[in-house]
């Protein structure tokens, strides 16, 4: 009895103290343990990656074919809205589901995974957490079902320095008018509305945006041509990205998120969730080079020998598998944990690592690796953009230097 007490009371005394040292320092109690559901939407993911997306993959970037098959499969399965709430058709789940699914999606097929996330992280997601309840029956009920949503951030002018947009909101009595264009909007062409970021003022800098809900036809928008670029959104590529210009934009007043001045916090808290998709994203295809990297080099002889037994290939194999694992463990605390810091970390070494294990995938292959028959050279043009879009790892590295001496009272 006295025993059975003490370890009672000792328990209660490690709980507390656990639950001291959670609040003190919750980056030192993660763990990367997936609950049951979780794996349930992994496996899920995981399997329809393997069946729908890997077969198809090659063909689609080769011809630029939007995947609208696949796209119909996920919307059926409920991964188009998988943070939303049921109430508006979507699945309620964490964002580390959605980022476990994202990663599998991105492992079969980049530019799948790529429009899955960004419409998950990027639109839904914030229509689900911010819009009215009027705002979310028209533009997030639809688009749990089918449509597409779309991010208009940057501009010509403006990349990363998000503070200096142009796009103006005028406001009209009830209405509002906008006026201005954005750049690499991605699925803007296939998309059936905008989030929209312009200023009511550009001398008030990022003191004067406001963000906005805008119908893709709507009078006045503009789609432009598929932009010419490297990764997967190429103009031969699956995914695509445009201008989007608006020309006398006419919209009720009541389809502005939030008020005048909250827009860059709006953004900003945006681009910190849009990074733990861009960061699976990459883990995703970072996996897929490893997987054809080993594939090929368990087949392929060289000095009469498997590649596989050549140290040189096994050194990069080793280091590719680490790489992938350590971007996956940032990326799953940072779904877990969503900060700022956190969400720039794992897309900076996610990103680098993606783009550094391609990189060996594509040596390991040798001239093979540069053809368009094979998948290495697909895995390396999509791991190279997870560098830039989301916001470039030079901002990410400078925001992760923020935040570290921010904590430690250093600035």
């Amino acid at each position: 009895m006295v025993a059975g007490a003490l370890f009672k009371s000792v328990k209660s005394s490690l709980s507390l103290v656990q639950c001291a040292k959670t609040s003190i320092s919750r980056v030192r109690t993660f763990t990367s343990v997936l609950n049951d559901q979780q794996h349930e939407i992994q496996e899920l993911a995981k399997q329809f990656s393997d069946e729908h997306l890997k077969p198809n993959a090659k063909k689609l970037d080769l011809e630029g074919r939007f995947p609208f098959d696949q796209i119909k499969r996920l919307t059926d399965m409920g991964f188009m809205g998988m943070a939303v709430e049921e109430a508006y058709g979507g699945r309620g789940l964490d964002y580390l589901s959605v980022a476990v699914a994202v990663e599998e999606l991105s492992r079969g097929c980049a530019s799948t995974g790529m429009i899955m996330s960004l419409h998950n992280f990027l639109y839904t997601n914030l229509v689900n957490e911010k819009g009215t309840p009027q705002q979310k029956e028209i533009f997030l009920c639809d688009f749990t079902r089918g449509a597409i949503g779309c991010f208009a951030l940057s501009e010509p002018d403006a990349g990363s320095d998000v503070a200096s947009i142009k796009t103006t909101a005028t406001f009209d009595g009830d209405h509002v008018i906008l006026n201005g264009k954005k750049s690499w909007v991605s699925s803007a062409i296939e998309g059936s509305a905008l989030i929209v970021f312009a200023t009511v003022d550009p001398a008030l800098r990022h003191k004067g945006l406001a963000c906005f809900l805008v119908p893709m036809d709507a009078e006045g928008v503009f789609r432009g041509k598929k932009q010419p670029l490297m990764s997967v959104s190429e103009f031969d590529r699956a995914v695509t990205a445009c201008d989007v210009t608006f020309e006398e934009v006419r919209i009720p007043k009541s389809y502005m998120v939030g008020q005048v001045g909250e827009g860059f916090k709006i953004a900003m808290g945006q681009l910190d969730q849009a990074r733990i998709g861009i960061a699976a994203h990459a883990v995703g295809i970072a996996q897929a080079a490893l997987d054809t990297a080993i594939g090929y080099a368990k087949e392929r002889e060289a000095f009469g020998k498997k590649l596989t037994r050549l140290s040189s290939v096994q050194d990069r194999l080793t280091e590719m598998s680490i790489m992938t694992e350590t971007a996956r463990l940032l990326t799953y605390r940072a779904a877990t944990q969503v900060s700022t810091k956190n969400s720039s970390m794992a897309k900076y070494v996610a990103g680098k690592n993606a783009t550094a294990v391609a990189d060996h995938c594509v040596q390991i292959l040798g001239g093979r690796g540069l053809a368009t028959t094979h998948n290495a050279e697909r895995h390396y043009r999509d791991a190279r953009g997870t560098q830039i879009y989301g916001g470039v790892t030079d901002i990410q590295k400078r925001l992760v230097g923020h935040y570290l001496l921010k904590e430690h009272d250093a600035l």
